[in-house]
This record gives structure tokens, C-alpha cells and sequence, in this order.
């Protein structure tokens, strides 16, 4: 084998290796007619009484309302943060506001969470 052939089956290894990596750096949610649902398709929606990338949604909210998490090791990008929530687990935010799927939904498309608690509960929206 030539040196030629050794580092490009080198360089071939190294981007096999590195090419998972990235995939991990995909946008926590996907965009779908201006709204924001999971990789699942389910729609994402903000409550407005959380503010300053806090969630005030907690424990049976939470049951109704479960947050969209984020696992260990993701980290924020761009307007995509990931914050701490009361429990200390952690949960996406995109603009600061904490996302959240709602249980009445049970298709991907459903969105009969929208305008809930008064207005207080929103579909997500890409801005």
C-alpha cells in the first residue's frame, strides 16, 4: 500500500468516527408549518407563567404538561437552551421559554392544548 492509500483510509476512519457526533448536534425539536413539535411530530407548546428560562411547571403540571427534556450531555445552542428544572433534571427552552407536549394530544399533528388555563398555554412558534 502506498502512503497515499494508508491516510485516506486514515482520513475515511476519522470521519466515520466523527459523523455520529454530529448528529447529536440537530435542533431538539422540528419545525412544521411554523410550530415547533418533537422528533415524534408532537406539538410543543410554552406556558406563560414561566419566564427567565424557568419552568414553573412542576409535578402534577408536569404529569399533564411533560416537559421536553433534554438528556445528558446536550447542550445549548443558538436560541435551543437547555435549563434545570425544579427536580433537577433538565428541559429544552427555545428563546428562553421551557417546551412542553401535552397528554390530551394523542396524535402527531393534535394540538388541543393550545389556548388552555386561560391563554396560558401556547403552541410554540418559530419567531
Amino acid at each position: 500500500m502506498t502512503q497515499m492509500t494508508v491516510s485516506f483510509k486514515a482520513l475515511l476512519m476519522a470521519a466515520a468516527l466523527t459523523l455520529p457526533g454530529f448528529a447529536l448536534a440537530a435542533d431538539p425539536a422540528m419545525e412544521k408549518d411554523g410550530m415547533y413539535t418533537d422528533h415524534k411530530g408532537m406539538t410543543l407548546y410554552t406556558f406563560a407563567k414561566d419566564s427567565g428560562g424557568k419552568s414553573m411547571c412542576n409535578d402534577k403540571c408536569a404529569t399533564n404538561w411533560p416537559p421536553l427534556m433534554a438528556a445528558a450531555g446536550d447542550k445549548s445552542m443558538g436560541d435551543w437552551t437547555v435549563i434545570k428544572r425544579d427536580d433537577g433534571t433538565m428541559q429544552w427552552a427555545y428563546q428562553g421559554m421551557p417546551l412542553y407536549t401535552f397528554v390530551m394530544d394523542k396524535k402527531a399533528g393534535d394540538m388541543t392544548g393550545d389556548g388552555k388555563m386561560d391563554g396560558a398555554w401556547k403552541v410554540a412558534k418559530a419567531k
